[in-house]
């Protein structure tokens, strides 16, 4: 069975089911250590290069899993998956796939984007998916699975409980709302670094001084000041 890093065992931890895909896969790894460990029944790889393409079949070829050639949610059909999971691309990538064939997507999905992170979050806070879990990998390296179910309206309740501890939608946007009301130490330090480093900085654009702002209001607040 292959070994996952820290991230790819984030994801795999998340995911149970019948028949699960996984959109750029690179070499299949995810799908097979699913497999071997019986946490899902058939895989989907979906790689849209010819080498990854190879990669993937090549990994999985003795398994219940088939590799299909094509750009993301192209090649799935409606209702054919139970899960799905994308990871280790940047957010606007992420939500480009999951836009383009909203009916073809499952109930549960799995996502670790490297970058653009809050808008992933503001994609399935508009498409009825909500956030029902974020785990991360360590702090220099830090790396977000993000954990999706469809219930449609209303809105996803764990922005209703970032307003009830003083919290605002846009700050649970940016660093994750489930880091926030749990007042994740890892994300605390990364924040208070990011802050020094930024406050070290000469010529600041306003985008790093409104961050910096926005780090002081969120560290300095009494959700956090009461840890």
């Amino acid at each position: 069975m292959p070994r996952l890093d820290a991230r790819l065992k984030l994801v795999a931890a998340e995911i149970r089911g019948k028949i699960h895909a996984d959109i750029g896969s690179d070499h299949g790894h995810l799908l097979a250590a699913l497999l071997s460990a019986d946490r899902i029944e058939r895989g989907i790889a979906v790689e849209n290069k010819l080498q990854p393409y190879r990669n993937s079949s090549a990994t999985l070829e003795r398994l219940n899993a088939e590799v299909r050639l094509g750009d993301g949610m192209d090649v799935i059909e409606k209702n054919e998956i139970d899960s799905l999971s994308i990871c280790g691309m940047g957010g606007q990538s992420i939500v480009r796939i999951l836009s383009e064939h909203p009916n073809r997507l499952p109930k549960q999905i799995v996502l670790q984007p490297n970058k653009a992170i809050a808008s992933v979050r503001q994609w399935a806070r508009d498409n009825g998916y909500w956030l029902t879990d974020e785990k991360c990998t360590g702090i220099k390296r830090r790396f977000e699975v993000l954990v999706f179910s469809r219930f449609g309206p209303p809105h996803d309740p764990v922005y209703q409980k970032l307003n009830e501890v003083g919290l605002d939608e846009p700050i649970g946007l940016m660093f994750g709302p489930w880091f926030l009301l749990r007042k994740d130490e890892r994300l605390l330090q990364r924040l208070a670094e990011e802050q020094r480093y930024l406050q070290s900085k000469q010529n600041l654009t306003q985008t790093s001084r409104a961050r910096v702002e926005t780090i002081r209001r969120l560290l300095s607040s009494d959700h956090f000041l009461s840890r």
